[in-house]
């Protein structure tokens, strides 16, 4: 033992100098007073962040997953409203609690650089993305890719590390339990775990099921009980009480910010008399997978392009279409492409224009080229520089960016109030993703949304379909801002209603 202590004792006592410096005793008394966590339930996290000015209700998101939930949540916040800002509020305050050390999120590929600025800049929490020469058991905040880290040999580089807290950014893409993902994520030790997404139920109510059980094993019962209690609507007030205990929703009404307006509607089309010769030959093709017919009509309600692609490769495969290929490639018109260039030269601003056809996107950006207005194209197979570089064109050059549902996820673009949705999704929850992308803290002018739809087509089944799931929807989780119409309390008969005002916009009233 040492016995430096004791000389110095000694010699204070016999020089008779100062026992101790009254300037280090008021620093250390201050370091330790800032230590303290006098209220357990308050967050300490925002007092080591001050260039972080967090709003109000990402606080209470914190806190409530922290004290409430014990740091097992669903963050379900609409589109917008900083759900990755109350996860770094989480992390950074069991970082300070000393009750996690290590922290492993997964996120698209598209979003792992966002992630890894917000951590650095915003809550000074020094994250690492995992490439494969990374040392993962030295860094104890990675971050990677759900794709990557389903498969193997980085599943079990995962698995042999000891994580304190799992986030899950977009966590909707774990919705099917059958998935590699979802088998992966089921299988991490979870001591805190974090659920990010806007839309935890996209087409059914089995979906929210299977996510609850990745946070809390049991607590909605098991897979039998759960469809016997809530596969009808009679005891969808119980299974909402039992949602809110593990999910934390805040809407744009409930933040206290004045937000602009949505302005949303559906926009009829009608189908020139040689597209809807063409359409109704291909309603009529005989063929034996009703998937293929159902996909060749929302592809003719698209474009020609992207119907005569799957029609070469059903001529590939030997099927007797080339007559019925040749008619759709006679097509001169395309009566939907005409009706969104209206609505770009009545904008007069900044457009965003999503399909789901890489081929009706190519040739959009031709067909607005050869209106005199300018576009950049967004899909998936761009990396994250083209992507970055596509959004600075967009802002800077471009009037209008055509996306495919890549460009639903993971960029904001503010500065855009239009959008509009040339192909409906039959997932409602796509649709409040595009929306997403400028309605969402920034935004500066009310946002207009249009979405096309074809009289008397597969977009009209679509149109109700949309609408029964948006019941689902809010049944479960609660109230959805307008993402189809601003026509509200349509009831159970939404789409019912919302055809009498598709017939009257058509008949001019």
């Amino acid at each position: 033992m040492s016995s430096e202590w004791q000389n110095g004792f000694l010699d204070r006592l016999q020089q008779h100098t100062k026992w101790d410096s009254w300037t280090l005793y008021k620093m250390n008394y201050e370091i330790t007073k800032m230590q303290l966590i006098p209220d357990f339930t308050e967050l300490q996290a925002p007092k080591y962040l001050p260039q972080l000015q967090p709003l109000a209700h990402q606080v209470e998101a914190a806190e409530t997953v922290i004290n409430r939930m014990n740091g097992k949540a669903i963050l379900a916040d609409e589109v917008g409203l900083g759900k990755t800002i109350e996860a770094g509020l989480i992390l950074k305050e069991y970082l300070l609690r000393g009750l996690v050390k290590r922290a492993l999120i997964l996120a698209p590929a598209s979003l792992i650089n966002q992630w890894i600025e917000e951590l650095t800049m915003k809550f000074h929490i020094p994250a690492t993305a995992y490439k494969k020469n990374v040392q993962i058991e030295r860094h104890d905040v990675l971050i990677m890719s759900m794709d990557t880290a389903k498969k193997s040999p980085h599943r079990e580089r995962i698995y042999a590390q000891d994580y304190d807290i799992i986030i899950i950014d977009e966590a909707h893409r774990l919705k099917n339990h059958k998935t590699q993902v979802y088998d992966f994520v089921q299988g991490l030790k979870k001591k805190f775990c974090l659920l990010l997404t806007a839309t935890p139920i996209q087409n059914d109510i089995l979906e929210i099921f299977y996510l609850i059980s990745l946070l809390k094993p049991g607590h909605l019962g098991n897979y039998e009980a759960f469809q016997a209690t809530f596969s009808t609507n009679e005891h969808a007030d119980f299974l909402k009480d039992l949602v809110n205990q593990v999910m934390v929703r805040n809407r744009r009404d409930d933040t206290g910010i004045e937000w602009t307006s949505r302005r949303v509607q559906i926009v009829p089309v009608q189908f020139t008399e040689a597209e809807r010769e063409v359409y109704d030959m291909l309603s009529t093709l005989e063929i034996t997978e009703p998937f293929l017919r159902m996909t060749l009509q929302k592809e003719m309600c698209s474009s020609k392009e992207a119907t005569a692609l799957t029609l070469t490769k059903m001529l590939d495969a030997g099927v007797q279409v080339e007559a019925l290929l040749n008619k759709v490639m006679a097509l001169d018109v395309n009566a939907k492409a005409e009706k969104a260039v209206e609505i770009i030269e009545q904008a007069k601003d900044k457009v965003i224009l999503f399909t789901e056809y890489r081929a009706s996107q190519l040739y959009l950006q031709w067909y607005l080229h050869t209106k005199g207005i300018t576009s950049v194209l967004f899909n998936g197979k761009f990396n994250k520089s083209k992507r970055d570089y596509m959004k600075q064109l967009f802002r800077d050059r471009a009037q209008v960016l055509i996306a495919t549902e890549a460009g639903g996820e993971g960029i904001n673009l503010q500065f855009c109030h239009h959008v509009i949705n040339y192909d409906l999704p039959w997932n409602p929850m796509k649709l409040e993703q595009r929306i997403g992308r400028v309605h969402r803290l920034g935004q500066e002018h009310d946002v207009h949304i249009y979405n096309l739809a074809i009289v008397n087509t597969i977009e009209e089944r679509i149109l109700e379909r949309l609408h029964t799931k948006i019941d689902v929807f809010e049944q479960v989780i609660g109230d959805l801002d307008a993402i189809l119409t601003n026509l509200k309390g349509a009831g159970n008969h939404a789409f019912t209603a919302n055809s009498s005002v598709f017939t009257s916009i058509l008949s001019g009233e």
